[in-house]
C-alpha cells in the first residue's frame, strides 16, 4: 500500500507533486487545502465556520480538520492507498492521525518534506493569483508554519519516516527526484 504524508510550507509544490504521483499511482489525493476551498465555495456549514481562518490566513482549527479528515480516511477509495497533504499541520494534528490510522488499521509509508526557501515560496505564492495570497496574508501563513508545522519535521525524522527533498528545483526535477526516491522502497514499487 501507498500511503504518503507530504509536508512543506505553502507554495513549496507538495499539490503539484501529490497530483502527479497520485495519478500515476491511481491513489487519491487528498488535499486538504482543495476540501476546505470546496467547502467555502459551497458555503457548507464547515466552509464558513473555516472561511474566516483561512482568509487571515490562520490555520483552521483542529477539531473542523479532524472530522474532515476522519471522514475521508474512511471512504472506500482509499483502501488502496493515499496520499495526504496538507494534513497534519500541528504535531497534536499527527498525534491524532496516528491513532486514526491505528483505527481504520492502516499505516504511513513515509513523509515527504519539500524543503523551499521563503523567498522562493512569496514569489511562487504571489504568482498563483489566488484572491487569498496577498503579500501580508503570505507572509503570516510562512509565520505560521513555521511556528505551528515546521515542528512536524522533527517529530517524523526522530521516527525514521521523513524523506526531505529539495523543492526549490523545477517541477520536473522534484518530480524526478521523488520517483527516484520513492523507487528505492519496495511497498511502493509494488503499488505502482
Amino acid at each position: 500500500m501507498t500511503r504518503l504524508i507530504f509536508l512543506g510550507a505553502p507554495g513549496a509544490g507538495k499539490g503539484t507533486q501529490a497530483q502527479a504521483l497520485a495519478q500515476e499511482y491511481g491513489i487519491p489525493h487528498i488535499s486538504t487545502g482543495d476540501i476546505l476551498r470546496g467547502a467555502v465555495a459551497n458555503k457548507t456549514e464547515l466552509g464558513l465556520k473555516a472561511k474566516s481562518y483561512m482568509d487571515a490566513g490562520e490555520l483552521v482549527p483542529d477539531q473542523l480538520m479532524l472530522d474532515l479528515v476522519r471522514d475521508r480516511l474512511s471512504s472506500e477509495d482509499v483502501k488502496a492507498g493515499w496520499i495526504l497533504d496538507g494534513f497534519p499541520r500541528t504535531v497534536g494534528q499527527a498525534k491524532f492521525l496516528d491513532m486514526l490510522l491505528e483505527e481504520i488499521h492502516q499505516s504511513c509509508s513515509h513523509v515527504i518534506n519539500f524543503d523551499v526557501p521563503d523567498e522562493d515560496l512569496v514569489a511562487r505564492l504571489l504568482g498563483r493569483g489566488r484572491v487569498d495570497d496577498t503579500d501580508a496574508v503570505i507572509r503570516n501563513r510562512l509565520a505560521v508554519y513555521h511556528e505551528q508545522t515546521a515542528p512536524l519535521i522533527d517529530f517524523y525524522s526522530d521516527r525514521g519516516q521523513l524523506i526531505s527533498i529539495d523543492g526549490s528545483q523545477s517541477v520536473e526535477a522534484i518530480g524526478s527526484t521523488l520517483r527516484q526516491t520513492l523507487g528505492s522502497s519496495s511497498e511502493i514499487k509494488s503499488a505502482s
